[in-house]
């Protein structure tokens, strides 16, 4: 008797530690730091000049996702559509932005831009 309760516990335990893995592989769990802190809203003042498309290593999540397009969007004229499927991020600008600061900042968060 007492090996089926313990035969049954290590199944439940085997279960949810499954069910939490497929989550994390699809990048649905919240693997890096959690939360559902959803990205500001940003919008250009001015009309965009120019658009840059990178790949970008290190995102495994939606905090992932989030974290790259808040770092973006915190770029003065920088707009950052991100894409964890494609792992890359759009960046539209409504003037010149110093990209070589803004791969420093991903950078120093664990992201890289390609």
């Amino acid at each position: 008797m007492g090996n089926i309760i313990i035969g049954v516990i290590l199944l439940v335990i085997a279960f949810f530690a499954v069910r939490a893995s497929i989550k994390h592989f699809k990048g649905q769990g919240s693997c890096c730091g959690g939360g559902s802190d959803k990205p500001e809203k940003k919008k250009l003042d001015g009309k965009v000049v120019k658009t840059y498309d990178f790949k970008v290593e290190g995102m495994h999540c939606q905090n992932c996702v989030n974290s790259v397009t808040n770092t973006i969007n915190s770029v003065e004229g920088a707009v950052g559509t991100v894409s964890l499927g494609k792992k890359s991020a759009k960046i539209s600008c409504d003037r010149e932005i110093d990209l070589d600061a803004l791969k420093l900042k991903l950078h120093q968060k664990g992201y890289e831009l390609v």
